[in-house]
């Protein structure tokens, strides 16, 4: 099984010379994730990008609030008495299943919440231990992402050897 560092490099995507200018002519919330990609790397986390990964960003933020919405209705839609046992368990370990979901979601809003900080301080885009860029093909991956992929690889390791 793939670490997250490792899942993230299979599936890296070349840069498409046709698009390396189209970001100088759209509105940030325009730009597709290959334009942004296509990018020179001297204008990495230009005014452009920060503002194409704030929408993004904000966008993930108001799915998981939807979804979040959707679940509370499901919920209460579900509640009426099953006599079958079994049908009774299934309709509890969907619920379950659904409540871990939206705890994951939970934690992923507060990421969000420290990524559109970072954005707003000017640190998005920039590793936490090491200070070097994490790379637009990983940030569009995982907007969220705040290690560059060697430094994911290193922690991940120590996590496998000494436990965290």
């Amino acid at each position: 099984m793939p670490t997250t560092a490792q899942a993230q490099t299979s599936g890296t995507a070349k840069k498409d010379p046709k698009l390396a200018n189209n970001w100088k002519t759209k509105a940030a919330h325009e730009l597709t994730d290959a334009e942004v990609l296509a990018m020179p790397d001297s204008e990495y986390m230009n005014d452009k990008q920060m503002a194409f990964f704030r929408h993004k960003l904000v966008l993930l933020k108001q799915e998981i609030h939807n979804s979040a919405g959707e679940t509370t209705e499901h919920l209460r839609e579900d509640t009426v008495v099953v006599p079958d046992p079994a049908d009774r368990a299934t309709i509890e370990e969907e619920h379950a299943l659904e409540l871990r979901t939206r705890d994951r979601e939970r934690k992923l809003l507060k990421k969000i919440e420290q990524s559109i900080a970072r954005i707003d301080a000017g640190d998005y885009g920039y590793c936490d231990e090491t200070g070097e860029p994490i790379g637009v093909g990983r940030l569009i991956a995982r907007p969220t992402a705040t290690l560059s992929l060697e430094a994911q690889q290193r922690r991940e390791l120590k996590q496998k050897m000494f436990g965290d």
